[in-house]
């Protein structure tokens, strides 16, 4: 089975050290954390860390880094990677604001040349309600980027949402993935802005309680590729106030959507 992450998103009113305590818990190998530059300090670095080493758990990704008009890092990038290097997380996500191939690729490898030393994969990820929208455009910033720190994020909802085939996914080399955002929903979406972040904040679902091809997905991804549980979902957050409660929820509806 693909190893599982608690995805900072399930739980976004929570700090990140409830987040590693949930996931520890629940009974999760992996979670990720969003580094907010507001909060993170020593102070919250030193008890994520505690929690992470007592529950035996890794740190599969930290978020997130802005690529922002210009192909400029935001201010906070250099924060949020080295969060990640202190956590010994795996990847960081990234995510654009900036059209243009080029630009996106030269501030990918900017960030690729940050975290790399820390073994962290760089992972960009497109959705629709930024600017790297496709598949095929991340993969050619990518390809331009030309850093083996560079990365690709599926999400299973941005991908049904780009209108990406299955098929793509084996035009991409598979040393490109090395770990995505998974989670169900509703196989449609009205194509305007609102829409598809509602979708992207509230409306997600997890494995099997929803429309979308995942075990098509799956099957176009790595073999034993990490699965980060990306249900950012308001009836799991009202359903399931207790962090503890919500993140073992939805670890074990979809570790029976896999086992079936």
């Amino acid at each position: 089975m693909n190893p599982l992450s608690l995805a900072a998103g399930v739980l976004p009113e929570y700090d990140a050290e409830i987040v590693a305590e949930a996931a520890g818990e629940a009974g999760y190998p992996y979670a990720g954390f969003t580094i907010d530059p507001q909060t993170w300090d020593a102070a919250r670095a030193r008890l994520v860390k505690e929690r992470v080493a007592a529950h035996g758990i890794g740190v599969l990704d930290v978020e997130v880094v802005w690529i922002l008009p210009g192909g400029e890092l935001d201010d906070d990038a250099a924060l949020v990677i080295d969060a990640g290097a202190e956590l010994g997380a795996r990847n960081v996500l990234v995510a654009s604001r900036e059209p243009d191939v080029s630009r996106n690729a030269e501030a990918l490898r900017r960030l690729c040349e940050r975290a790399d030393p820390a073994g962290m994969r760089v992972s960009l990820e497109f959705l629709m309600i930024a600017e790297v929208r496709s598949l095929s455009v991340a993969h050619a910033i990518v390809r331009e980027c030309d850093h083996p720190a560079a990365a690709i994020l599926i999400d299973t909802l941005h991908f049904q949402r780009a209108g990406e085939g299955i098929g793509g996914l084996s035009d991409v080399d598979a040393r490109l993935f090395p770990y995505a955002q998974f989670c169900d929903g509703r196989l449609d979406c009205k194509p305007e802005f609102g829409a598809y972040l509602e979708d992207a904040l509230d409306l997600r679902s997890a494995a099997g309680e929803g429309e979308l091809p995942l075990r098509e997905m799956l099957a176009g991804l790595p073999k034993d590729c990490p699965l980060s549980l990306e249900v950012r979902s308001k009836r799991y957050r009202d359903e399931y106030p207790r962090p503890v409660d919500r993140a073992r929820a939805i670890l074990e509806r979809t570790e029976r959507f896999l086992a079936a």
